[in-house]
């Protein structure tokens, strides 16, 4: 798996989170979508690191990651690109996610901070 970081969006991140964080957790989010299926592609900065975690190739200074079992959410190849204030996740193919915003890489799933 491959993440290619615009550089706009390297520095929204080196922004937001670079001096607290060395990590970045994509993250599919199910919590109050209903089932495991419907979900959010997310991207969070973390420091608690599981052994479930496989990382991802990037061309930043950041350590990407994702837990193994939520590989199947996310594409192959992916970009991290800057769009006016906000982020987007996005592959050759799909949308992941249109509209991240910066502080949102700050907002934890109860799931990762159990």
């Amino acid at each position: 798996m491959k993440l290619a970081i615009t550089e706009s969006a390297l520095e929204r991140l080196q922004a937001v989170g670079a001096n607290r964080y060395a990590n970045l957790l994509l993250w599919y989010d199910i919590e109050g979508c209903g089932c495991g299926v419907n979900g959010v592609n997310r991207i969070l900065f973390t420091n608690d690191m599981k052994d479930t975690y496989k990382k991802v190739d990037n061309n930043s200074d950041f350590c990407v990651w994702v837990p193994e079992q939520q590989m199947i959410f996310f594409a192959e190849e992916m970009t991290l690109e800057r769009r006016g204030g906000l982020l987007r996740l996005k592959s050759a193919s799909e949308m992941l996610n249109a509209f991240i915003s910066p502080q949102s890489l700050l907002d934890f799933p109860e799931q990762i901070k159990s």
